[in-house]
């Protein structure tokens, strides 16, 4: 499941990746430049704040990246992504046995 510093790690990331703070970006796709500024993320009162999916598709639009680049730091470690996501590898189970499975007993029967 997605997590709220998910989603905001993965605009800064974003920004800079494509050499702009948060507020560049948001500028860059046409946004007020506050709309992703740190203290926006949650309210006065700690209730946690979410981007808009149209404020995502914006900068991904105003960027040129995919929904699979915005999200490669969430698919495998930030470390990874320092060293492959910025250069557009995306992550592939190095074999068969790291692929997530599913048990057949959970899978159910086949029709």
């Amino acid at each position: 499941m997605l997590k709220h510093t998910d989603i905001w790690r993965a605009i800064d990331r974003l920004a800079a990746q494509h050499g702009l703070s948060a507020s560049g970006l948001a500028r860059r796709a046409g946004l007020d430049p506050t709309t992703f500024n740190k203290s926006k993320r949650t309210t006065n009162d700690g209730k946690l704040r979410w981007p808009s999916t149209e404020s995502i598709s914006k900068i991904l639009e105003a960027t040129g990246e995919g929904f699979e680049t915005f999200l490669a730091g969430y698919t495998r470690t930030d470390a990874f992504d320092r060293a492959g996501a910025r250069h557009g590898r995306h992550w592939l189970p190095r074999s068969r046995k790291d692929a997530p499975r599913q048990s057949l007993a959970r899978r159910g029967p086949a029709r």
